[in-house]
């Protein structure tokens, strides 16, 4: 039940930045925590994923605070979250047993942190009367809620 709640969880992350919880799932894979070896996603703990993951999610990072980049909620960005979501989700449901239901975990945690995380966002930048403290704020807590959620199923 734990790996389920984790794998919602770390959906929510994905709807707040896309590549920042494969990101963190890889490192996890990579060090051995995670027991992908043998399933679809053990790509992730090969020696170069978490890497290349990470500077996905770097990039992520920086080019979330340009005004330029479109809303989480156009349908590439949409479906890159939940695509990102579903796949966390179903690595950590792996480790409790069940990669479909961390699967659908993940995907409903993308949906819930996607939409949610823009209203927050929204709400906190009116607060701050400008966009980039808001951006920064849910960096984050995407970042420390990533890391949270991997350590607890450790």
């Amino acid at each position: 039940m734990l790996a389920m709640l984790l794998a919602g969880l770390i959906g929510v992350v994905a709807g707040l930045r896309a590549m920042m919880a494969p990101a963190v799932v890889s490192w996890v894979a990579h060090a051995g925590w995670l027991p992908l070896e043998g399933t679809w996603l053990a790509f992730l703990g090969f020696a170069y994923t978490p890497y290349i993951l990470t500077v996905l999610a770097v990039g992520e990072l920086i080019t979330d605070q340009l005004p330029s980049t479109p809303s989480r909620k156009v349908p590439m960005q949409f479906g890159a979250r939940l695509v990102s979501g579903a796949l966390s989700g179903a690595a950590l449901g792996i480790a409790g047993g069940s990669m479909i239901g961390g699967l659908v975990a993940g995907l409903v945690g993308a949906v819930i942190g996607t939409l949610g995380g823009a209203a927050a966002r929204a709400r906190l930048a009116a607060a701050f009367g400008r966009d980039l403290p808001a951006a920064l704020v849910e960096d984050v807590v995407a970042i420390l809620g990533a890391i949270l959620i991997v350590v607890a199923m450790r």
